[in-house]
């Protein structure tokens, strides 16, 4: 590393600086002074090479991209807005310069997309790469795990399962349309953060985000609200995307259900609701846990890299 911690720091700050709404110190001093609202949505993730991303399959700006919208989902699922973020990164000392300035771009171009920005973080050096983001918003009314009501129905917001075809695909050297979007979709997924928006406005009782996997993330919301989730695996396979997953998941001969229910880091969104603007999958009962779904094998996606 031909460069030293002031030369990062300055890069970081024309990376993320400029004219931030609410912003009154960013980036330079001991902590950052913004304006907040009444009620404040936090919510952070760590992200670590080997385990949750490697700089051979994706590259820095994509990484960057991935962290950071791991935490901006949290932020729409409980139905806030991201207004500010803050980054500790620690790099090994081999890196370049470009590769700590591509980092930097791709976690300020998925938090401009939501008029989110980073107002400061901290750097170490460590024995491997690591990523950790505070993400901070504002909130009027929460929506949490917990107010799913009997009679509603069950809605996500895309299919999920693409991140886990992606990583399935990703060392394959498979050219298709469907695999390299597969992969792309892994390597940094293209979340839809107005679908959460539109749960929100459609006044939601329930929501989360699928980061680890949709069985896990819907048991612990059906648990949460003291109800049954029944899942109606036709409704999944009439969705747009199924029958193209479910093309790739037969050419590599994997039960496209083991990527959709087992799968994580879609950050597909989960709500119970009425008449959401989302795509229905099923309804919920009196009772707990789920019904109208079976996995030959349990979700493993907290180890990743196996």
């Amino acid at each position: 590393m031909n460069f030293n911690e002031a030369e990062v720091i300055a890069a970081l700050a024309r990376i993320f600086g400029g004219k931030q709404r609410g912003v009154e110190i960013g980036i330079g001093d001991d902590a950052a002074v913004v304006k907040s609202s009444e009620r404040t949505v936090i919510t952070t993730d760590v992200a670590v090479e080997g385990t949750h991303f490697k700089t051979q399959w994706s590259s820095a700006f994509d990484i960057g991209r991935k962290i950071t919208a791991a935490n901006l989902a949290d932020i729409y699922a409980m139905g806030g807005s991201p207004r500010f973020l803050v980054a500790a990164v620690t790099l090994t000392g081999e890196e370049t310069m470009e590769w700590i300035e591509e980092l930097a771009e791709g976690i300020a171009h998925e938090a401009n997309s939501c008029g989110a920005y980073v107002v400061g973080g901290d750097l170490a050096k460590g024995p491997c790469k690591s990523i950790a983001i505070t993400a901070i918003g504002q909130i009027d009314i929460a929506i949490t795990r917990s107010g799913a009501q009997v009679g509603d129905s069950i809605y996500i917001s895309s299919l999920p399962g693409w991140s886990a075809a992606g990583l399935a695909v990703i060392d394959k050297d498979l050219d298709s349309d469907i695999a390299l979007h597969a992969v792309s979709e892994f390597s940094a997924p293209t979340v839809d953060y107005s679908a959460a928006v539109q749960f929100s406005n459609g006044k939601a009782t329930s929501m989360c985000d699928i980061s680890d996997a949709f069985l896990i993330q819907a048991e612990q919301l059906a648990a949460a609200s003291g109800v049954q989730l029944h899942i109606e695996k036709e409704l999944i396979s009439e969705h747009p995307e199924f029958g193209t997953l479910n093309e790739l998941a037969d050419s590599q001969g994997v039960d496209v259900w083991q990527w959709i229910l087992a799968g994580g880091e879609d950050h597909v969104f989960l709500a119970t609701g009425q008449e959401l603007d989302g795509f229905r999958i099923g309804s919920v009962l009196s009772g707990s846990g789920l019904t109208g779904i079976e996995m030959k094998k349990a979700p493993d996606t907290w180890r990743h890299f196996q």
